[in-house]
């Protein structure tokens, strides 16, 4: 049981206030997107056992089975099979798909074979793992989750009345779903740069015309209310990415607003972007993203329509649920065994803190108040918010307690065997 120390990843699209605010600790002035949590080899966190902070990767490659479980290492191998991460979006990330496990194994393989370097800028793959996640709103958090249905989204580019954006109405309206999004995303991501760029202004302006309009009256434009209330947020977005084709393939996908305590689950091939927000982020220990757009970074246009499920679905919201039989664990289901994130809240009244069960590795992470976590023969640790520790397979009687009787929240990532 050890409080770690982790990296803070500055990429350009954090905020600069969120994670300070959270950890009680002065802005940098840069933004502060990610804290990295595991044992993932670009940001591992460190520990010390009292030999001096070492790389919790390092730590588990020493001794794998005690370290992980002899369950965890036959089900997911001698490594940590998950990162948790704080993620605080100031600007929208790049519009992005996941692979699964086995297109990631063949995109590793075929890049490595093609002698591109890991850390080429036109590189897609750098493993060969697949990166399901769940991200769980710590504040009001909004995204795009997957693709809204064809006729919804031609009911909507009708109403900006954008003469570029016809056609690709006409082809959301009269082809099979499938056929229709994957045509619809091909000509936005293949259009000229000169033409797309033409779009996205007048997009962008009409989208801000119309979010102008639907704040005055919410039933005029013709729209249903969540596509009324989102048209301000696809018009940021248009700003902030002047030309870039991933403002038009944006208006496929469903705007998403979470509350607090609420979480998405994305899968392989799901497109979707997070927007603005403060969350607790979980996913399988892979850093392969294919992007879409809403970047300057490489845009891989043929790997992308391949690995992209082109079928709509609404944004499975989820909502914590008790675990039977558990000391008040609240669980975020997943169909996915490489992680596995849950919650504690803590009343501040309980004498004895709640069990947590053991048998293998966990991250415990308190985002509310004061943690103090205790196990058998080893010393209190105490966790304030934002930060964390690392449970190890073989510790016994772990529980949870609110320090000085004020309540808090302590979410835990593991792994499902």
């Amino acid at each position: 049981m050890d409080r770690l120390t982790n990296t803070v990843r500055p990429y350009s699209w954090g905020s600069r206030t969120a994670i300070p605010t959270l950890l009680g600790t002065p802005p940098s002035g840069e933004p502060q997107a990610e804290l990295w949590m595991g044992a993932h080899p670009g940001a591992p966190s460190t520990l010390d056992r009292g030999d001096g902070p070492r790389p919790l990767d390092a730590v588990i490659a020493a001794d794998p089975e005690h370290e992980l479980g002899a369950a965890a290492v036959a089900r997911f191998g001698p490594a940590l099979p998950f990162l948790l991460k704080l993620l605080a979006a100031g600007e929208p990330l790049s519009l992005q798909v996941h692979p699964n496990l086995d297109q990631a194994r063949a995109g590793f393989a075929d890049e490595e074979a093609r002698g591109i370097p890991l850390d080429a800028p036109q590189r897609t793959y750098k493993d060969a793992n697949h990166k399901p996640e769940l991200i769980c709103a710590l504040d009001d958090f909004t995204g795009l989750c997957g693709f809204r249905a064809p006729a919804g989204t031609a009911l909507l580019l009708d109403s900006l009345g954008v003469p570029a954006l016809a056609p690709l109405a006409d082809i959301l309206r009269s082809k099979p779903e499938p056929e229709a999004l994957r045509e619809a995303l091909t000509a936005i991501l293949t259009e000229a740069p000169e033409t797309i760029a033409a779009t996205v202004l007048a997009t962008t302006e009409a989208l801000e015309r119309a979010a102008e309009r639907a704040a005055a009256d919410p039933e005029g434009l013709g729209l249903p209310a969540e596509l009324a209330t989102a048209l301000g947020s696809y018009a940021a977005v248009g700003r902030i990415f002047p030309g870039d084709p991933g403002v038009i393939a944006a208006l496929l996908l469903n705007f998403v607003r979470l509350q607090p305590g609420e979480a998405l689950y994305l899968g392989a091939g799901v497109p979707h972007a997070y927007l603005s927000g403060l969350g607790v982020e979980i996913l399988a220990n892979s850093d392969n993203v294919v992007r879409c757009g809403l970047t300057p970074k490489h845009v891989d246009v043929p790997e992308l329509l391949r690995i992209v499920d082109f079928r709509s679905a609404e944004p499975g919201v989820l909502h914590p649920v008790p675990v039977p039989g558990s000391d008040g664990e609240e669980l975020y289901p997943t169909p996915i065994d490489e992680f596995r994130l849950s919650r504690y809240t803590l009343d501040g009244t309980a004498a004895v803190g709640r069990r947590i069960p053991g048998t293998a590795p966990q991250i415990l992470l308190c985002t509310e108040g004061t943690a103090v976590l205790t196990a058998a023969d080893a010393s209190p640790v105490t966790l304030r918010r934002g930060e964390s520790a690392y449970v190890s397979a073989d510790t016994d009687d772990l529980r949870v307690t609110a320090a000085d009787g004020a309540p808090g929240t302590v979410f835990r990532a593991t792994v499902s065997l």
